[in-house]
């Protein structure tokens, strides 16, 4: 799927629709936690950002035009092969990495996001443990994924995938978790987490952000 990754019309068409209710979130996340100027263009610049299962670049390029130095790690190397040309066309400078947290152990950066990726993961306590450990002081980490409960499992696997919307087997409604379970695994490494912010979908407006998070959610972490 990784030659895919960047049409808007293929395999990974839900992402692209998600993206810019995704950039708005950290946005505002990033102002209110910099208490940096909503006007502004470039709101990371100077500073260091870490996109963990990052894909083709879909979310670590617009970062990276918000002026991050941004490094992705995807766990797939053809989807860092795809994330890297892809940067490489539209003239970005930015650092990819195949493999899990692991492959930045001992770095630190001052935004990590990681969105739509726990939920495939086989050990969350462990992914949000190495998450935490590449914040660095006074950093932020954002984290979204799907909650577990009759509404995300009618939605993205009996719906998206039953039609082909996105991939069949992408997703494991087991591993889906819910608010406070993330909260708690966030919390176990000594984060300090604020509410979730839902993720909500209309056939009329498509996705937007809610107070409804019995879908998908996002969390904000920082260190406290």
């Amino acid at each position: 799927m990784a030659a895919d990754w960047w049409n808007p019309k293929g395999s990974s068409a839900m992402l692209h629709r998600l993206n810019p209710v995704r950039l708005a979130y950290l946005r505002a996340a990033i102002d209110s936690h910099w208490d940096g100027d909503a006007a502004g263009f470039t709101p990371l610049a100077g500073k260091t950002v870490l996109d963990v299962g990052c894909g083709a670049g879909l979310l670590a390029e617009p970062l990276a035009r918000l002026g991050g130095q941004v490094t992705g790690v995807d766990a797939a190397p053809e989807n860092i092969g795809a994330a890297a040309a892809h940067a490489a066309l539209t003239g970005l400078s930015i650092e990819y990495l195949a493999g899990g947290v692991e492959a930045i152990a001992g770095r630190q950066f001052d935004l990590v996001t990681s969105l739509e990726v726990i939920e495939h993961v086989a050990d969350p306590a462990a992914f949000v443990r190495g998450l935490a450990d590449a914040v660095a002081p006074g950093g932020l980490l954002v984290v979204s994924t799907p909650n577990r409960t009759a509404l995300s499992r009618l939605a993205m696997i009996t719906v998206a995938e039953g039609t082909g919307m996105i991939p069949r087997g992408t997703h494991d409604w087991d591993r889906f978790l819910t608010p406070p379970e993330l909260t708690a695994h966030l919390q176990a490494v000594g984060m300090t987490v604020s509410p979730p912010a839902g993720l909500s979908f209309s056939a009329a407006r498509g996705f937007t952000l809610s107070d409804d998070i019995a879908l998908d959610y996002f969390l904000t972490a920082t260190r406290g």
